[in-house]
């Protein structure tokens, strides 16, 4: 039996989104994703445009759709649909960021009203999305037949048979787990970095900013991993420094761990 064809380049028709969102974080992703020449200013005055004209995803986003933010509305809402959008354009897949509660829980009726295929909840801060929740969402998506994925955090998502649409958006897009690929040089006795390119990016785009300050840089462990570190922090990532009660780990750093971890393996295959 053969598996699935995780190949979703070759297909004609774009993967489409939609965002449904309150707040910054769907903000910045919408911004990568359309390469907005005036979203990452982490160099400043040493920009040199690393990612600019190398791709732009303004054709696959079919609205964005800001809803009103949760802190301004009542602990708990008896009718949901009031604060969410009346009409959807068709599109294959949502993610939605930063929802109060009620209004996430009643998202997969709305979606699948409109012929979305799935919805992609990420979680930078376990407050918005705590377990309970996640997992009434989970069932709700799975009862009406709508793939679903909870990536703690966004950057941790990755292609899997089991969720086709999901897996095309991170193909297509080139957003998810961070994947790269690096070459090596000398300097006298020193092994460093001598180029870094960037196959898939976090979804908030850090791993431009990282990939960047990389370069030049020796790849002995403590020297690497300390200049990780400073990049991840500076550009810096959006997800929360509370201590999440599930991974006992804030899910600022379950990002670094990604990055690091990617940065290893590029590193290993290029030896």
């Amino acid at each position: 039996m053969c598996g699935l064809d995780l190949d979703f380049t070759r297909r004609k028709e774009p993967l489409t989104l939609i965002f449904v969102y309150s707040g910054e974080f769907a903000e910045r992703v919408i911004r990568n994703l359309i390469n907005d020449p005036s979203f990452c200013k982490s160099c400043g005055l040493y920009c040199d445009s690393c990612k600019y004209g190398v791709y732009s995803h303004i054709g696959n986003i079919r609205a964005a759709i800001e809803v009103p933010d949760p802190s301004k509305l009542p602990a708990f809402i008896d009718n949901p649909e009031k604060y969410l959008p009346k009409k959807m354009p068709q599109a294959d897949l949502c993610i939605a960021s930063g929802l109060h509660k009620d209004l996430l829980l009643e998202l997969p009726v709305l979606i699948q009203r409109f012929g979305i295929k799935g919805l992609v909840v990420p979680i930078e801060d376990f407050i918005e999305v705590p377990a309970g929740l996640r997992k009434q969402v989970e069932e709700k998506c799975q009862d009406l037949g709508l793939e679903n994925a909870f990536p703690k955090p966004f950057c941790s998502l990755e292609p899997t048979e089991s969720k086709p649409t999901i897996s095309r958006c991170v193909a297509e897009l080139g957003i998810g787990r961070p994947l790269l690929k690096i070459s090596i040089g000398r300097r006298g006795k020193r092994e460093i970095i001598d180029s870094v390119v960037v196959d898939r990016s976090a979804p908030c785009g850090s791993t431009w900013y990282i990939a960047k300050k990389l370069v030049r840089v020796e790849t002995k462990k403590e020297i690497l991993y300390d200049a990780i570190a400073k990049a991840h922090h500076s550009y810096p990532c959006t997800a929360t420094m509370s201590v999440d009660y599930e991974t006992k780990e804030p899910i600022l750093h379950l990002g670094g761990f990604i990055i690091r971890e990617e940065i290893e393996k590029a590193l290993n295959a290029a030896q």
